[in-house]
């Protein structure tokens, strides 16, 4: 009977190492708080996008997703990308290639700004994954390279980028004549940013801001900034934003019993192997099965020591 409750504690305390998820979610007045940590979940992060545009749902069962975000602008007439995505070192979406975009007028003037706008990256830097918020243009460390990237914007920490990255444009008296990505109102959003942890361990920082509590950008940045993060931008927010985890299913289109909007591009955590876990769970289970048989062992070998 000893040994059968033995048993049953070493799998339950197996299982629950097993279960501990390195992502976790926090949920208040409309915002969806995600923290990401761990390196061995981080490198199951990939940004990809689709031929046809596709609802973030539908992008979160096709890839067999842990957790599935929106990320890149996009032009909904032609369904082509404003925004550049990187998959394994590989360029996936390049907005060069978006003829509407470059043959319109006045973004034409300020293509130098919108092809600069501000990405989330994953660097391979020497065999060690590095995670950096930074302007597309903007080089990387020696021995770095970009294994995954999507961008967005606008950069909202450690310093606001409307300006820069063309989401405002003003005229010479600095009045606003030009708003994009509708940034100067209250709208759902999808926010990312970094925070480095004693040690060096970097967070990874998700907000989904529901219709419930929109906000601009301002307060957007704000929010980030109240969290302690060391950078932070923005996705593609409206109704674009949304969020697929476990039975979470966050779509920001107005329309009662809608399925969302279809988009672009995505970030997704890939679910690891079951029979990986299995595994892992099964080993574990035996290593702490073998420490407390040979603690017993030893307790026994002092006894008979000792009485002799």
């Amino acid at each position: 009977m000893k040994k059968l409750l033995l048993l049953l504690l070493i799998i339950l305390t197996a299982g629950k190492v097993c279960a501990a998820s390195p992502i976790n979610v926090d949920y208040n007045d409309g915002i969806y708080h995600i923290v990401i940590s761990g390196e061995k979940i981080k490198k199951q992060i990939q940004f990809i996008s689709s031929s046809s545009l596709i609802t973030n749902r539908e992008a979160h069962f096709k890839n067999n997703s842990l957790l599935t975000i929106n990320t890149g602008f996009f032009d909904p007439q032609n369904q082509k990308t404003i925004s550049y995505i990187i998959n394994d070192g590989q360029t996936i979406e390049d907005p060069i290639f978006n003829e509407n975009i470059m043959s319109n007028a006045v973004l034409r003037q300020n293509m130098k700004k919108i092809l600069n706008r501000t990405e989330f990256r994953i660097l391979d830097c020497d065999s060690k994954l590095r995670y950096e918020i930074a302007q597309h243009d903007s080089k990387v460390d020696f021995l770095c390279s970009v294994q995954h990237s999507a961008q967005g914007g606008p950069q909202l920490l450690p310093n606001l980028r409307l300006e820069e990255e063309f989401f405002i444009l003003k005229d010479k008296d600095g009045n606003v004549i030009r708003e994009s990505a509708s940034v100067l109102h209250k709208t759902a959003r999808t926010l990312i940013g970094l925070k480095t942890l004693e040690g060096g361990e970097q967070e990874i920082h998700i907000f989904i801001v529901t219709n419930e509590h929109p906000m601009d950008i301002y307060e957007s940045r704000d929010l980030c900034a109240s969290y302690g993060l060391d950078s932070a931008m923005a996705f593609d927010g409206g109704s674009s934003t949304s969020l697929n985890y476990k039975d979470i299913n966050v779509v920001s289109t107005q329309e009662k019993g809608d399925t969302g909007r279809a988009l672009k591009s995505f970030m997704i955590i890939k679910k690891k192997n079951i029979r990986t876990i299995v595994i892992t769970c099964a080993l574990l289970g035996i290593i702490i099965f073998s420490i407390h048989s040979y603690n017993v062992y030893m307790r026994v070998q002092r006894g008979k020591t000792s009485c002799r």
